[in-house]
């Protein structure tokens, strides 16, 4: 593309090969990046190739429409036309098919990208076999121990711990009672009362009764 030329033969080449009507701005927005020409040079160089008469403009309300000029291309048949709508058919079919297998392709690929690698998952089976073989030999460990409790034993324990819980409450209320009753007469106080007798109270070693 020449100076001279200011873009013309490339705007020609375009509306040829598409052979549908753009306004300027559309050949602008698309020739602008690929080839660097201006808004300005766009305008004129169509017009130029309008008043050339190598392409065709027309007006619609305010805005003019340039294509492509149909005398250089031939005439299209009616079969001609069937054979090629028969063809953009065909073409959409294959168009549908590849589409779907590369959604398909792209979701095989997003799978194995978030699976583990065959390095990933060789370490990862290699440190469960390491934990399995510890809670192996723990589990021997305790298997081989002697003092294991037995669940007789342990209910036996239960037993005797409530009840040594409920002779313990039955023993504090009576001594409770008790020395209320002393106390109704006794002109002093409940903690001079404990302090002369030298009674210790749970409360003293901060001792509460477990739950049963």
């Amino acid at each position: 593309m020449s100076k001279k030329d200011n873009g013309a033969s490339v705007i020609l080449a375009y509306l040829n090969e598409k052979n549908r009507p753009y306004s300027a701005q559309d050949v602008f927005c698309n020739l602008q990046k690929q080839h660097g020409l201006g808004k300005t040079a766009v305008v004129k160089a169509m017009e130029l190739l309008a008043i050339e008469g190598k392409i065709k403009e027309k007006m619609y309300g305010k805005q003019k429409i340039y294509f492509a000029d149909q005398s250089q291309f031939q005439d299209v048949s009616d079969d001609d036309l069937k054979e090629m709508d028969a063809q953009i058919s065909k073409l959409n079919v294959e168009l549908q098919s590849l589409t779907q297998n590369c959604r398909q392709l792209d979701s095989e690929l997003k799978e194995l990208n978030n699976s583990l690698t065959t390095e990933e998952i060789t370490k990862e089976i290699k440190q469960l076999k390491e934990e399995c073989s510890g809670f192996k030999t723990r589990l021997d460990k305790i298997k081989s121990a002697t003092n294991h409790v037995t669940p007789e034993e342990k209910e036996k324990v239960c037993k005797e711990r409530n009840l040594y819980v409920k002779e313990w409450k039955k023993r504090k209320r009576l001594a409770s009672d008790m020395m209320n009753s002393i106390l109704e007469g006794y002109p002093k106080s409940k903690k001079e009362f404990l302090e002369e007798v030298g009674v210790e109270t749970d409360e003293d070693y901060k001792v509460t009764i477990p739950n049963i």
